[in-house]
Protein backbone atom coordinates (compact mmCIF):
# COMPACT_ATOMS: atom_id res chain seq x y z
CA UNK A 1 0.00 0.00 0.00
CA UNK A 2 1.40 3.37 -1.07
CA UNK A 3 -1.11 5.84 0.40
CA UNK A 4 -2.81 6.30 3.74
CA UNK A 5 -6.17 6.36 1.99
CA UNK A 6 -5.55 2.77 0.83
CA UNK A 7 -5.98 1.73 4.48
CA UNK A 8 -9.46 3.24 4.63
CA UNK A 9 -11.61 0.70 2.68
CA UNK A 10 -10.53 -2.45 4.60
CA UNK A 11 -10.77 -0.72 8.01
CA UNK A 12 -14.15 0.78 7.10
CA UNK A 13 -15.40 -2.67 6.09
CA UNK A 14 -14.18 -4.08 9.43
CA UNK A 15 -16.33 -1.72 11.47
CA UNK A 16 -19.30 -1.91 9.12
CA UNK A 17 -19.40 -5.66 9.69
CA UNK A 18 -19.81 -4.84 13.39
CA UNK A 19 -22.82 -2.60 12.73
CA UNK A 20 -21.08 0.78 12.68
CA UNK A 21 -21.71 3.63 10.29
CA UNK A 22 -18.29 4.77 9.11
CA UNK A 23 -17.15 8.04 7.56
CA UNK A 24 -13.71 9.34 6.64
CA UNK A 25 -12.11 12.70 7.40
CA UNK A 26 -14.59 13.91 9.99
CA UNK A 27 -13.20 17.00 11.67
CA UNK A 28 -9.57 16.27 12.53
CA UNK A 29 -10.09 12.49 12.64
CA UNK A 30 -9.14 10.18 9.77
CA UNK A 31 -11.98 7.72 10.44
CA UNK A 32 -15.04 7.97 12.68
CA UNK A 33 -17.34 5.00 13.29
CA UNK A 34 -20.68 5.41 15.11
CA UNK A 35 -23.09 2.80 16.49
CA UNK A 36 -26.20 3.42 18.59
CA UNK A 37 -25.54 3.22 22.32
CA UNK A 38 -21.73 3.13 21.99
CA UNK A 39 -18.95 5.67 22.21
CA UNK A 40 -17.75 6.85 18.80
CA UNK A 41 -14.68 5.10 17.46
CA UNK A 42 -11.79 7.10 15.99
CA UNK A 43 -9.01 5.60 13.88
CA UNK A 44 -5.87 7.53 12.96
CA UNK A 45 -4.12 6.28 9.84
CA UNK A 46 -0.47 6.22 8.83
CA UNK A 47 1.52 3.94 6.55
CA UNK A 48 3.99 3.27 9.38
CA UNK A 49 4.49 3.94 13.06
CA UNK A 50 5.71 7.39 14.07
CA UNK A 51 5.75 9.57 17.15
CA UNK A 52 3.41 12.01 15.41
CA UNK A 53 0.87 9.21 14.95
CA UNK A 54 0.87 8.44 18.67
CA UNK A 55 0.53 12.15 19.44
CA UNK A 56 -2.53 12.37 17.21
CA UNK A 57 -4.13 9.30 18.77
CA UNK A 58 -3.53 10.53 22.30
CA UNK A 59 -5.17 13.84 21.41
CA UNK A 60 -8.27 11.96 20.19
CA UNK A 61 -8.61 10.36 23.64
CA UNK A 62 -10.03 13.70 24.75
CA UNK A 63 -13.03 12.97 22.53
CA UNK A 64 -13.56 9.23 23.09
CA UNK A 65 -11.98 6.29 24.85
CA UNK A 66 -12.26 4.21 21.67
CA UNK A 67 -9.23 5.30 19.67
CA UNK A 68 -7.26 3.06 17.30
CA UNK A 69 -4.06 3.47 15.34
CA UNK A 70 -4.21 1.98 11.85
CA UNK A 71 -0.99 1.14 9.96
CA UNK A 72 0.33 -1.17 7.26
CA UNK A 73 1.57 -4.37 8.84
CA UNK A 74 5.38 -4.24 8.82
CA UNK A 75 7.43 -7.10 7.35
CA UNK A 76 10.70 -8.75 8.29
CA UNK A 77 12.35 -9.68 11.58
CA UNK A 78 13.17 -6.09 12.58
CA UNK A 79 9.69 -4.99 11.61
CA UNK A 80 8.10 -7.76 13.68
CA UNK A 81 10.07 -6.55 16.68
CA UNK A 82 8.90 -2.99 15.99
CA UNK A 83 5.31 -4.24 15.82
CA UNK A 84 5.68 -5.98 19.18
CA UNK A 85 7.18 -2.88 20.81
CA UNK A 86 4.55 -0.54 19.37
CA UNK A 87 1.78 -2.93 20.38
CA UNK A 88 3.06 -2.76 23.96
CA UNK A 89 3.11 1.04 23.72
CA UNK A 90 -0.48 1.12 22.45
CA UNK A 91 -1.62 -1.02 25.37
CA UNK A 92 0.13 1.19 27.88
CA UNK A 93 -1.48 4.29 26.36
CA UNK A 94 -4.92 2.73 26.23
CA UNK A 95 -5.00 2.77 22.42
CA UNK A 96 -6.16 0.10 20.01
CA UNK A 97 -4.01 -1.09 17.11
CA UNK A 98 -5.16 -2.26 13.69
CA UNK A 99 -2.76 -3.49 11.01
CA UNK A 100 -3.54 -3.97 7.33
CA UNK A 101 -1.59 -6.49 5.26
CA UNK A 102 -0.52 -5.89 1.68
CA UNK A 103 -3.41 -8.10 0.49
CA UNK A 104 -5.92 -5.92 2.37
CA UNK A 105 -6.51 -8.33 5.26
CA UNK A 106 -7.19 -6.50 8.53
CA UNK A 107 -5.89 -7.66 11.91
CA UNK A 108 -6.93 -6.11 15.21
CA UNK A 109 -3.80 -6.42 17.34
CA UNK A 110 -5.45 -4.95 20.45
CA UNK A 111 -8.54 -2.98 21.45
CA UNK A 112 -8.50 0.28 23.44
CA UNK A 113 -8.73 0.03 27.19
CA UNK A 114 -6.92 0.67 30.48
CA UNK A 115 -3.74 -1.26 30.95
CA UNK A 116 -1.94 -2.06 34.21
CA UNK A 117 1.42 -3.75 33.53
CA UNK A 118 2.36 -6.57 35.86
CA UNK A 119 5.62 -6.03 37.66
CA UNK A 120 8.26 -8.67 36.96
CA UNK A 121 9.89 -9.30 40.33
CA UNK A 122 12.56 -11.56 38.83
CA UNK A 123 13.72 -8.84 36.41
CA UNK A 124 13.70 -6.27 39.19
CA UNK A 125 15.84 -8.57 41.33
CA UNK A 126 18.33 -9.08 38.47
CA UNK A 127 18.56 -5.33 37.94
CA UNK A 128 19.32 -4.70 41.62
CA UNK A 129 21.89 -7.54 41.70
CA UNK A 130 23.71 -6.02 38.73
CA UNK A 131 23.54 -2.59 40.40
CA UNK A 132 25.06 -3.94 43.61
CA UNK A 133 27.80 -5.89 41.80
CA UNK A 134 28.86 -3.00 39.57
CA UNK A 135 31.76 -1.19 41.20
CA UNK A 136 31.84 2.57 40.83
CA UNK A 137 29.92 4.27 38.00
CA UNK A 138 31.88 3.33 34.85
CA UNK A 139 29.15 3.99 32.26
CA UNK A 140 27.64 7.25 31.10
CA UNK A 141 23.84 7.05 31.19
CA UNK A 142 22.46 6.79 27.66
CA UNK A 143 25.56 5.14 26.21
CA UNK A 144 25.03 2.46 23.57
CA UNK A 145 25.25 -1.20 24.51
CA UNK A 146 28.57 -1.50 22.66
CA UNK A 147 31.30 -0.88 25.17
CA UNK A 148 29.10 -1.03 28.27
CA UNK A 149 30.96 -2.08 31.41
CA UNK A 150 29.06 -4.79 33.25
CA UNK A 151 29.77 -6.35 36.63
CA UNK A 152 30.82 -9.50 34.74
CA UNK A 153 33.34 -7.54 32.69
CA UNK A 154 34.71 -5.93 35.84
CA UNK A 155 35.22 -9.41 37.33
CA UNK A 156 36.98 -10.51 34.14
CA UNK A 157 39.23 -7.45 34.32
CA UNK A 158 40.20 -8.28 37.90
CA UNK A 159 41.16 -11.81 36.87
CA UNK A 160 43.04 -10.57 33.82
CA UNK A 161 44.96 -7.97 35.85
CA UNK A 162 45.98 -10.62 38.37
CA UNK A 163 47.27 -12.91 35.63
CA UNK A 164 49.11 -10.01 33.98
CA UNK A 165 50.95 -9.40 37.26
CA UNK A 166 51.46 -12.97 38.48
CA UNK A 167 51.49 -15.08 35.33
CA UNK A 168 49.72 -18.44 35.02
CA UNK A 169 47.75 -19.09 38.20
CA UNK A 170 45.29 -21.61 39.61
CA UNK A 171 41.69 -20.46 39.47
CA UNK A 172 41.27 -20.90 43.22
CA UNK A 173 44.22 -18.57 43.87
CA UNK A 174 42.83 -15.99 41.46
CA UNK A 175 39.48 -16.15 43.25
CA UNK A 176 41.12 -15.66 46.65
CA UNK A 177 43.31 -12.76 45.51
CA UNK A 178 40.71 -10.87 43.50
CA UNK A 179 37.55 -11.59 45.48
CA UNK A 180 35.90 -12.96 42.32
CA UNK A 181 34.27 -16.10 43.73
CA UNK A 182 33.54 -17.56 40.28
CA UNK A 183 37.00 -16.83 38.85
CA UNK A 184 37.67 -20.41 37.71
CA UNK A 185 34.34 -20.69 35.89
CA UNK A 186 34.75 -17.21 34.39
CA UNK A 187 38.19 -18.04 32.98
CA UNK A 188 37.02 -21.47 31.79
CA UNK A 189 34.03 -19.99 29.98
CA UNK A 190 36.39 -17.38 28.48
CA UNK A 191 33.58 -15.23 27.13
CA UNK A 192 35.92 -12.46 25.94
CA UNK A 193 38.79 -14.71 24.83
CA UNK A 194 41.07 -13.20 27.47
CA UNK A 195 42.31 -16.43 29.06
CA UNK A 196 44.39 -19.41 27.94
CA UNK A 197 44.11 -22.74 29.76
CA UNK A 198 47.60 -23.93 30.69
CA UNK A 199 46.53 -27.08 32.48
CA UNK A 200 43.58 -28.25 34.53
CA UNK A 201 42.47 -25.36 36.73
CA UNK A 202 45.39 -23.14 35.71
CA UNK A 203 45.00 -20.14 33.41
CA UNK A 204 47.20 -17.50 31.82
CA UNK A 205 46.43 -14.18 30.17
CA UNK A 206 46.00 -14.42 26.40
CA UNK A 207 47.17 -11.84 23.86
CA UNK A 208 43.56 -10.74 23.50
CA UNK A 209 43.37 -10.40 27.28
CA UNK A 210 46.40 -8.13 27.35
CA UNK A 211 44.79 -5.93 24.72
CA UNK A 212 41.55 -6.01 26.69
CA UNK A 213 43.31 -4.70 29.78
CA UNK A 214 44.68 -1.77 27.78
CA UNK A 215 41.33 -1.02 26.14
CA UNK A 216 39.37 -1.19 29.39
CA UNK A 217 42.04 0.41 31.56
CA UNK A 218 39.72 3.25 32.65
CA UNK A 219 37.12 0.70 33.81
CA UNK A 220 39.74 -1.21 35.77
CA UNK A 221 40.92 1.99 37.45
CA UNK A 222 37.33 3.01 38.32
CA UNK A 223 36.68 -0.37 39.92
CA UNK A 224 39.75 -0.16 42.15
Amino acid sequence: MDREQDLYPPIKALFERQGYTVKGEVGAADIVAVRDGDEPVIVELKLRFSLALFHQAITRLRVTGQVYIGVCKPKGRTARRALKDNLALCRRLGLGLITVRADGAVEVQCDPGPYAPRRNKAKAARLLREFDRLEGDPNAGGATRHGIVTAYRQDALKCAAHLAECGATKGAEVAQSTGVAQATRLMRDNHYGWFDKVEKGVYALSTTGAEGLKHWAYSWEDAN
